[in-house]
């Protein structure tokens, strides 16, 4: 165990930048905005962030300031990461363009969305359908700027790890310089477990990092996921926003206090209050909740409470009453809370 939070918490050099820790926040749409990446930066515990999916064709015109995406706090971008999404190889490169000028860390190519509304666009793992479509993407925008590229992928359309292999080859070969992994049929959402095995062949076949993603909820899944695929690192997306301060868990030995959850749900409302209106602070904190949820025996029942109410006050007022007295918390999530 301290061997596997050793590894995870030491430094890996990504197109010769380096990056403090193995542990990255995923990309995640409506999830990982502004608010939330300075929730879990309280807690310091990720080497790189993550924003949610920002459209390539509307980068090169967004206002950050009020963009409900594509924004940011300036002393993130060092380490930070713009995902984006898009169909064809120039508005892609173009997106990229204006993510390296605005000084983020790095971008990210959304290849393993399989959401129906994305994929009807052409995007996201839809892309994985067209293999030389994929390459001349990645080698459009690898041309187009200097800091590191990173590919996010899935299997495929099928359960086919020979396809995942030759897609990672391609990204290496167009110029990627780090690959995040979710070893799942694009299909299929969440039915079915990850293939893990199928990380350690797309490891072996190239020398860039990369990062294994997919129901990882402990320390005791880093360490089955290193060991057995020797992926880089891992990337946290579901579980991150359950318990955002999991990854100081794994790379600080960050131990969590008992008002560590009436404190986190407190926090979410006062940050999204910080930079969203009122109304789109409390979409956004609702999003947040059945994830956050997911954490108690009677997860339901919280969830149903925090979402009844249409103020920011009186949802405060209710985390006050719900976490006067801590609930009885699970081991493990409960993972049918976790759309």
């Amino acid at each position: 165990m301290t061997n596997i939070k050793n590894q995870l918490d030491s430094s890996i050099l990504i197109k010769g930048r380096t990056v403090e820790n193995r542990v990255l926040l995923a990309p995640m749409a409506g999830l990982g905005h502004v608010a939330f990446r300075e929730l879990v930066e309280k807690f310091n515990g990720f080497g790189l962030l993550f924003t949610g999916m920002c459209s390539a064709k509307a980068i090169p015109h967004e206002n950050p300031d009020v963009s409900q995406v594509f924004k940011w706090r300036k002393q993130e971008l060092p380490r930070l990461v713009c995902q984006i999404f898009g169909s064809d190889a120039v508005s892609m490169a173009k997106a990229a363009e204006r993510i390296e000028k605005e000084g983020f860390f790095g971008v990210d190519l959304n290849f393993g969305c399989s959401v129906a509304a994305i994929c009807r666009r052409g995007c996201g793992a839809e892309l994985l359908k067209t293999p030389s479509l994929v390459s001349k993407i990645v080698e459009q925008v690898r041309k187009a700027v200097s800091i590191p590229v990173f590919v996010k992928f899935r299997t495929g359309w099928q359960d086919n790890r020979d396809f995942a292999v030759d897609m990672a080859k391609r990204f290496e070969d167009a110029g990627a310089d780090a690959l995040v992994f979710h070893p799942r049929v694009a299909p299929d959402r969440r039915s079915r477990p990850p293939r893990w095995s199928h990380i350690a062949h797309v490891k072996k076949a190239v020398s860039i990092p990369v990062f294994g993603n997919g129901n990882i909820f402990d320390i005791n899944d880093c360490t089955k996921i290193i060991e057995h695929t020797g992926c880089d690192g891992v990337s946290l997306g579901r579980i991150a926003v359950a318990k955002p301060w999991i990854a100081a868990s794994f790379t600080r030995e960050f131990i969590p206090g008992k008002n560590i959850y009436a404190y986190t749900a407190m926090e979410m409302t006062r940050l999204l209050l910080k930079y969203y209106n009122e109304h789109f602070a409390i979409k956004l904190f609702k999003k947040f909740v059945p994830y956050f949820s997911a954490n108690f025996k009677f997860g339901h029942s919280i969830c149903r409470k925090l979402i009844k109410k249409n103020s920011i006050h009186e949802i405060q007022k209710n985390i006050e009453t719900i976490f006067k007295d801590t609930p009885e918390t699970l081991e493990r999530p409960n993972l049918n809370m976790f759309m």
